[in-house]
């Protein structure tokens, strides 16, 4: 018969097997599974507060080598409760994107268990932007807290934030690259947690869907030369800069240039682990993995015939509605690319020197990440 013993450093009930050989298992207790429906208390629960001085509450809760029965699923149902906007169409508020960091905090480096990966991977997506740029970027020394306010993302007088593009007002974001005053215990790394996520193919299926949702969210909002329409350039800036001159172009294609080359990294990493699982018997039937995430892809998105003003928040870039069923081979994150990207040059008449640019920086960027690994 089991036996029910308390962990006393975290008052947390663990299951004893009678085999001297198996690993106990974790039982949620009732007042952690009832957070699971009540966002609120859930929030209260993972929020490391501004300064970070709270994460081990979300480690406690989450990081366990073996879930019983539903757990997993459980903690994934909590997760979901404290990260996500409240309704569609609402922006996050600190306290969810300072929650979705805690989350990350204490997954990295963790094995994650299946029930739980599904989860893990909709919060993510559901911070498509801010993970896509901190999947990049790394450590933020710069970052002051695991979120940063709407205000503080705002773009600047050059029409710059380095939080990304199109960001919808008054909504918060998460710093997964914060640094400074953390230990190094709790610094995220989130190419770590995407690459553990990959074995789940429903997991995998939500990261690539989220990306390939952003990728058409993003070139749809460009101008006709594909650059940032909100890039200008000040009088004090010409002045600081003699490089560009009078000409506010030279910077209006930069970014654009790096956040979808970021975009092409995620999707290039996520095969890149693929086909790595596949070699070194992770997965042990790729037919069988593939055909489930076939079975939990949504479908293929395209962007807009023409340009698109509006700045939705994070959350319903991952909700997009499918534009099409997804036709090639899935798996060719190369060919799901470029089939999007040369329909959207084709629509909105883009000039050949900057298409051909852009789309030999994005081939690029897919051939590294998929032969060498970004993470």
């Amino acid at each position: 018969m089991a036996t029910a013993v308390v962990a006393l450093a975290v008052a947390i009930p663990l299951t004893v097997s009678d085999s001297a050989d198996a690993a106990p298992c974790w039982s949620v207790p009732a007042k952690a599974r009832a957070l699971a429906g009540d966002p609120a208390a859930a929030r209260k629960a993972l929020d490391p507060l501004d300064d970070a001085s709270n994460l081990q509450r979300a480690r406690r809760l989450l990081t366990h080598d073996r879930v019983c029965g539903d757990g997993a699923k459980v903690l994934g149902r909590i997760v979901t409760a404290a990260t996500s906007a409240t309704t569609s169409g609402s922006p996050h508020t600190m306290a969810q994107a300072r929650s979705a960091f805690a989350v990350a905090s204490a997954l990295s480096h963790r094995e994650i268990p299946p029930g739980l990966a599904p989860a893990v991977a909709r919060m993510l997506a559901e911070y498509v932007v801010d993970v896509t740029r901190d999947v990049s970027d790394g450590h933020d020394r710069d970052a002051t807290g695991p979120a940063e306010s709407a205000e503080g993302a705002a773009l600047d007088d050059t029409g710059f934030t380095p939080y990304g593009r199109f960001l919808a007002p008054h909504e918060a974001h998460t710093n997964f690259g914060l640094y400074e005053g953390l230990d190094s215990a709790h610094h995220v790394s989130l190419g770590v947690v995407i690459t553990e996520l990959a074995k789940d193919p429903e997991a995998f299926a939500i990261l690539y869907d989220a990306e390939r949702t952003y990728f058409a969210h993003y070139l749809e909002r460009l101008t006709d030369r594909a650059g940032d329409p909100a890039a200008r350039l000040t009088a004090k800036s010409k002045a600081e800069d003699k490089k560009f001159g009078e000409d506010w172009h030279a910077y209006d294609t930069d970014w654009p240039d790096n956040d979808l080359e970021d975009i092409t990294d995620v999707i290039a990493a996520l095969m890149q682990a693929r086909t790595r699982y596949a070699k070194n018997g992770t997965i042990t039937d790729l037919a069988a993995f593939d055909k489930s995430v076939r079975a939990h892809t949504d479908g293929a998105y395209r962007p807009a015939a023409d340009r698109v003003t509006t700045r939705p928040p994070m959350g319903d870039i991952a909700e997009r509605p499918p534009s099409a069923r997804v036709r090639g081979d899935l798996f060719d994150g190369r060919q799901q690319l470029f089939t999007v990207y040369d329909a959207w040059v084709r629509d909105r008449d883009i000039p050949a020197e900057r298409a051909g640019t852009l789309r030999q920086l994005l081939d690029d960027h897919y051939v590294r990440g998929l032969w060498l690994g970004r993470f």
